[in-house]
């Protein structure tokens, strides 16, 4: 496993009460903004013997879900913050090999890794926080001629306000590992945007799916789940 350093980690606090009390593989893997029903894994086919990456898997928690119940020869769980890497490595550092916990920008790790995997994945992950131009085209470069991503994505910001008509990301809130307030930039996007991004980064096959959200609660968001397969 390798550690990634980066100057300032906006993750340092995220998931970190949850890892301290919650130590067991999830029994559940759930695609929605509330995580709490919906589809599941099998929108990711049968992935018995297949290698899959999770872009941007935090803890690693969804990883640890598919390398322990779907049978893959390896789920790669890349990840930039050094905080998160170190929360799932303590966590789930003892599924390895089958599961890998890279500590990585996922760009950079999917544009060293050309035709690796089956199947990428991302549950509000690197999808929402990496520019598509340069996300999406690295990784129709790492997955193998057919391959599959997989991702779900907010469908508007949270609050209500409509997503994005073109790329253009927006700037959120988040805090340092001090606890001083900052900004980091997420991509949130109509499904017409996604679309023909993903189809100028090499994508075809492509779909999108609105999932509403399923509570009102301040807070709450719609999800899309996208679909798209590598041009052969």
């Amino acid at each position: 496993m390798t550690r990634v350093t980066t100057t300032t980690d906006l993750w340092h606090h995220y998931g970190r009460n949850h890892a301290e009390h919650n130590r067991a593989v999830p029994d559940t893997f759930h695609w929605i903004w509330s995580q709490d029903s919906g589809p599941g894994p099998e929108l990711l086919g049968d992935l018995t013997g297949k290698v899959v990456g999770d872009l941007g898997a935090g803890t690693a928690r969804q990883a640890a879900h598919l390398a322990t119940r779907h049978s893959p020869a390896r789920v790669d769980a890349v990840d930039a913050s050094p905080a998160q890497y170190a929360m799932a490595a303590d966590l789930f550092g003892h599924l390895a090999p089958r599961l890998r916990i890279i500590g990585s920008d996922v760009v950079k790790h999917a544009r060293t890794a050309p035709d690796s995997y089956e199947v990428l994945y991302s549950v509000f992950g690197a999808v929402d926080f990496t520019d598509p131009h340069e996300l999406l085209p690295s990784l129709a470069t790492a997955l193998r001629p057919g391959g599959r991503l997989v991702f779900s994505t907010l469908a508007h910001y949270l609050g209500g306000a409509p997503a994005a008509a073109d790329v253009v990301p927006a700037d959120v809130p988040a805090k340092t590992p001090a606890g001083e307030v900052t900004t980091m930039r997420r991509w949130v996007l109509q499904e017409q945007v996604w679309t023909k991004v993903l189809y100028a980064s090499g994508f075809t096959r492509i779909t999108v799916e609105r999932l509403p959200a399923t509570t009102d609660m301040p807070r709450s968001a719609d999800t899309l789940l996208v679909n798209a397969v590598r041009q052969a």
